[in-house]
């Protein structure tokens, strides 16, 4: 039992206590983080990073009323902590217990549920401009924002908005020189500068003192004492890009010294009009082995030594690393192919691809509308650009994907990695609507890759195909369909086995599980169908058609949004063509946001395992005898 955690209910403790308390206070804190990271994988670095600034923040506010926003809210472990989330604290990330980000749900003080990057500043003026409008002028608003982040199109636009409006926003830039990998950029510059001279602090007050006793001669004295004012002021000023924006720079200040973090808060908590403070952070801080190396810290493995239950295919890796090795093939094969990131290259293990292209590598940092329209550009000037990049975070890039790559009729090859559940990263990260919205754009070919066989070949057809292509693929251990293969061929399904007495087709890599349950069935005394769609756009008219038409049922499976996506799309074309779908049974995720734990868990709830299809295909069969015998046998065709 930890002293001062296990006495704290609510963050208004703080508020009494001395700057050693919370010193003790930032060490508990920190062996909760250990413990937990020993047994479970949990983001890690970057919550020992911000100990002592979530501290200090909680301790001189009061966010029962003033407002705080966590951008990239996996750093809101010490936040739970000190938040009432004490005892639940051991249940987080596991199907049931605490989000591994903030959550409304949870308490009142996780005001969005925060998953990526950039939004915080908008979202915390937004609040204050809320909250004046409402009379509460007296609340203050305070964004969380770290370096890796701060480089987001969003953040710039909504400190241009800020500076205008002229509102009482405090913006905490937690510099720690990381993303999750080390961050890239011209910013990253600006800010080492910054970091590096901290005599500017000093200085820049004797300075203004100084130039403000000039006398102003008139002209044209005055204009030219008046340019070498300015000059001056710029020459010394440290944080002049923030001022010119309309924000009051301060720093860099020791994110890791609580009573000087408190001084300046406080300071600032009296001070009017946008704020930005720097605070020099250090990823991992605490624990050595973090600190030394934040890239693999950010989500570890079991410090223990346990790990997963053993999963069919492992000896393949995870599907990642079989798109890493697709990926880096096709650079060897093709000069013309480049990759890029977007802040994401430890995630996306591309790594030895970054290693040995470096310069056909591309880290954009957290700037996904860039990236694709970046990529556009390469397209454009001849080259195979792969955009290799989460799900759920290419959807930032919506209007890029229609306007720069759809429109123009590109080849950019989409590879969007965690396609489908995520596990315990939960909601924020299940990649559920990619399949929806890709397949939206005319000229855009959607795939998915049923095994790793067709993810290495998918991979090749879409650095040769003439046209923007998408493909998708889980964060999950890799797996093969045994049996002979066809090759992927444009619009082509591949069908595994025919059977009679119904359907299955599948669209991903739940193919094995379809396999599995058609097996089952088959014991049952059922033949069933099994196909690999492999495209959803175009979809193989003429395999999907004898489906339609000679089976008795058909369930379709997906491992994304059933709104828009394969089911959806059988469908339509079941609508085109006058046949009968009344026996069409669409298995996918549901409309409604999928909450967090292990992935074989949530896909076993929504019925997606083999156990599950099996029983939706017996309830289909069952219910086609039940008809009268004239309607069971009838076979409507195109």
């Amino acid at each position: 039992m930890h002293k001062h955690l296990s006495s704290i209910d609510s963050p208004l403790a703080l508020h009494g206590m001395t700057n050693a308390q919370l010193v003790e206070l930032a060490a508990e804190i920190r062996e909760v983080l250990c413990n937990l990271v020993c047994e479970r994988s949990a983001h890690f670095a970057s919550n020992l990073g911000v100990v002592e600034l979530c501290l200090a923040l909680h301790s001189v506010f009061d966010f029962g009323k003033d407002r705080l926003i966590w951008d990239t809210g996996h750093q809101v472990y010490p936040h739970k902590l000190v938040t009432g989330r004490y005892h639940e604290f051991p249940t987080i990330r596991t199907r049931g217990g605490l989000m591994g980000y903030p959550n409304p749900a949870e308490s009142p003080y996780d005001l969005f549920m925060t998953g990526h990057a950039g939004c915080s500043v908008s979202t915390a003026l937004g609040l204050k401009s809320g909250d004046d409008l409402s009379g509460h002028t007296d609340r203050r608003s305070v964004a969380v924002i770290g370096d890796g982040a701060f480089v987001s199109g969003i953040v710039f636009e909504a400190m241009n908005h800020a500076g205008g409006m002229d509102k009482d926003l405090l913006v905490v830039l937690n510099d720690n020189k990381m993303s999750i990998c080390p961050r890239v950029g011209g910013l990253a510059s600006y800010l080492d500068r910054l970091r590096t001279t901290p005599f500017y602090s000093g200085l820049k007050n004797e300075v203004t003192r100084i130039l403000n006793k000039v006398p102003l001669l008139g002209d044209p004295t005055e204009r030219f004492l008046a340019q070498l004012k300015e000059g001056i002021k710029a020459g010394l000023h440290g944080g002049m890009l923030f001022e010119e924006l309309g924000f009051r720079y301060l720093g860099p200040v020791d994110g890791h010294d609580i009573a000087v973090l408190r001084k300046y808060l406080k300071m600032v908590r009296e001070l009017r009009g946008p704020i930005l403070l720097h605070v020099v952070s250090e990823k991992g801080h605490g624990y050595e082995p973090a600190a030394e190396d934040p890239v693999y810290f950010h989500t570890p493995p079991a410090l223990n030594g346990k790990s997963s239950s053993a999963h069919a295919g492992k000896a393949l890796g995870a599907y990642t690393e079989v798109a890493r090795d697709a990926i880096r093939q096709q650079m060897q094969r093709d000069p013309r192919v480049t990759v890029m990131t977007a802040a994401m290259c430890q995630g996306n293990k591309l790594e030895p691809v970054r290693d040995e292209f470096p310069d056909r590598f591309f880290d954009t940092g957290i700037s996904e509308s860039h990236t694709v329209a970046f990529a556009a550009g390469q397209a454009k000037a001849g080259l195979r650009p792969i955009v290799d990049i989460y799900s759920t975070f290419l959807q930032r890039s919506f209007d890029q994907l229609f306007q720069e790559v759809a429109l123009q009729n590109l080849p950019v090859a989409f590879m969007l990695d965690r396609g489908g559940l995520t596990g315990p990263d939960g909601p924020t990260h299940h990649g559920a609507f990619d399949v929806g919205y890709m397949r939206l754009f005319p000229n855009m070919t959607v795939m998915a890759p049923g095994d790793a066989f067709d993810l290495q070949a998918m991979v090749e057809f879409s650095t040769t195909h003439d046209g923007p292509c998408s493909l998708r693929y889980p964060k999950a251990q890799a797996e093969t369909v045994e049996g002979p293969r066809q090759p992927v061929q444009l619009g082509l399904a591949e069908v595994l086995r025919w059977g009679a007495d119904g359907a299955i087709l599948c669209f991903g890599t739940l193919l094995n599980d379809c396999v599995r349950a058609a097996e089952m069935l088959r014991q049952d005394g059922l033949d069933v169908s099994v196909v690999n769609a492999r495209f959803v756009k175009p979809l193989d008219r003429v395999v999907i058609q004898r489906v339609l038409s000679e089976c008795p049922f058909v369930v379709t499976v997906e491992e994304a949004a059933l709104a828009g996506g394969f089911g959806s799309a059988v469908l339509e074309l079941a609508a085109d063509l006058g046949l009968n779908a009344s026996l069409v049974r669409r298995l996918g995720l549901p409309d409604r946001f999928v909450e967090h734990g292990e992935r074989h868990e949530l896909l076993a709830d929504l019925g997606l395992n083999d156990a599950g299809i099996a029983s939706t295909c017996r309830e289909l069969a069952a219910a086609r005898q039940q008809l009268p015998r004239s309607i069971g046998d009838q076979k409507i065709t195109a």
